[in-house]
């Protein structure tokens, strides 16, 4: 499903338009970013988190040259940890 069927399905399931539903998606994900960004979380319960985690820095392989070794940079990346009712709703 890519975004313009999530606010087909989203208008019809909430009875919005789907100019109404695009909005309300964009809002959701424009909040979810901002929290992430500030280092936070979004907890939905049933549904599951959003969060940050902290990468170490860490030696590698180049792929171009394997013999080669290169330092990985540091970084954050966003995690989604799916909820209980998320999972049974999945595996049913």
């Amino acid at each position: 499903m890519n975004k313009a069927e999530l606010v087909a399905s989203m208008a019809e399931k909430s009875g919005l338009t789907k100019k109404d539903a695009e909005l309300a998606l964009n809002a959701f994900m424009k909040s979810v970013e901002d929290e992430l960004a500030r280092n936070g979380k979004v907890q939905l319960v049933g549904f599951g988190t959003f969060d940050v985690r902290e990468r170490k820095e860490r030696t590698g392989r180049n792929p171009r040259d394997p013999k080669q070794t290169i330092e990985i940079p540091a970084s954050k990346a966003p995690v989604f940890k799916a909820g209980k009712a998320l999972k049974e709703t999945v595996n049913a």
